[in-house]
């Protein structure tokens, strides 16, 4: 197993890593709304999901893969309300790519966060 570290995405804020490579598989950390400096981003859930994203995409990058090659996303959401926004944020940036996706509320996030998202791929 290798573990995935990139300066372009925020650190582990924990006994994890970002990331990790098995057998060809990339499994990625659930990511939530920190810069790459480690800086909560504020705003509304699509600014949150937005920059979950710009994590996901420095994850995979750093394994030189793209959200194309992603096969199954876990979202976890403080508020289902919020779906259809997130939702938007979500089509926009897989595109015509339908990966299988489980969509969950919880009760709460780490710092505050309103999402946390998890992929896996295929390099």
């Amino acid at each position: 197993m290798k573990l995935i570290s990139t300066d372009k995405a925020p650190k582990a804020i924990g006994p994890y890593s970002q990331g990790t490579v098995m057998d060809g598989w990339i499994f990625t950390s659930g990511q939530i709304p920190l810069t790459a400096a480690g800086d909560k981003r504020e705003g509304d859930i699509a600014t949150q999901t937005g920059q979950v994203f710009d994590n996901l995409e420095a994850v995979l990058a750093d394994q030189g893969v793209s959200l194309a090659q992603v096969v199954k996303v876990t979202v976890f959401m403080t508020d289902l309300g919020e779906f259809a926004a997130m939702n938007e944020v979500f089509a926009r940036r897989f595109g015509e790519h339908r990966p299988a996706r489980s969509t969950v509320q919880v009760v709460a996030l780490p710092t505050g966060a309103r999402v946390e998202i998890e992929a896996v791929a295929r390099a």
